[in-house]
């Protein structure tokens, strides 16, 4: 109780509205079968804080607005540059990173959720272990046989490099799984991320190799297929990756692929 003796007698700032503190709602679970229940916080208000720095004082004096010592809240983060894409979680009922999220651009009374469409570790953490098992199905690397010198490597157009590029800053963060309707526990769809992916090692000179093995893992089950194009993938992305193109060049490469096994028999 020291501690949060200490922290109560802090000189709390002010920010442009005038508010001292911030009061806000975890959504808190102690785990996957347990009952989930919300509870208020209250902590003095600085300037430039963003929502992981709200967690991190909570973790330093886990005491609610009502005074009561409780377990400190769980999450996930590791960069807090937006880079890593492990604090995405929900933010006043959007889906966004949380390091990002500045405390100065939300409501006094904002709320923090987990993300809904992966399994409940605890609190504000989730597994988002079938993303990445999704994400081997379209083999999102190139195979080395070994690093010795194999000279110098094909060239790459600057309009390949450019839209690479964009693609290559996808960060695994999970926005984009979780604003789409069709991805869930309901359905095996991989999701616009998998598909942007597998488009980014097919552009690839060496990743063509494998381009056949990505097309054919979209067009199983779970595949493009069972995009239902509601493009909110898009729209939530923090990196502004053209999701929905990378879903509709896929698109095009299966069919191409389809037409091109019925006329040489490979089907």
């Amino acid at each position: 109780m020291a501690t949060a003796t200490a922290q109560d007698h802090r000189t709390p700032k002010v920010d442009n509205t005038g508010r001292t503190h911030i009061e806000f709602r975890v959504l808190r679970q102690e785990g996957p079968d347990k009952p989930s229940r919300w509870e208020t916080f209250r902590i003095p208000y600085r300037p430039n804080m963003n929502v992981i720095s709200v967690l991190m004082e909570i973790q330093r004096n886990p005491v609610n607005a009502e005074g009561k010592a409780v377990a400190p809240v769980t999450w996930d983060s590791n960069c807090l540059e937006e880079v890593c894409g492990s604090c995405t979680m929900n933010i006043n009922g959007k889906i966004r990173q949380s390091c990002t999220a500045l405390i100065d651009d939300l409501p006094n009374g904002f709320t923090l959720e987990p993300m809904k469409k992966f399994p409940l570790v605890r609190d504000l953490q989730v597994d988002r272990t079938r993303f990445f098992e999704d994400l081997k199905r379209v083999k999102p690397w190139i195979p080395v046989d070994g690093y010795y010198d194999l000279g110098e490597g094909p060239r790459v157009s600057p309009l390949v490099q450019g839209t690479a590029y964009v693609l290559s800053t996808c960060m695994t963060c999970g926005c984009c799984l979780e604003a789409c309707p069709q991805y869930g526990p309901h359905s095996d769809f991989v999701g616009a991320a998998v598909i942007s992916q597998a488009r980014l090692f097919n552009l690839h000179p060496t990743g063509k190799a494998q381009a056949p093995e990505r097309i054919e893992a979209l067009m199983q089950p779970g595949g493009l297929e069972d995009c239902g194009n509601a493009q909110n993938c898009v729209e939530v992305c923090p990196k502004e990756i053209p999701l929905t193109a990378s879903i509709a060049d896929m698109n095009r490469q299966a069919t191409w692929y389809a037409i091109k096994n019925f006329f040489t028999g490979n089907q």
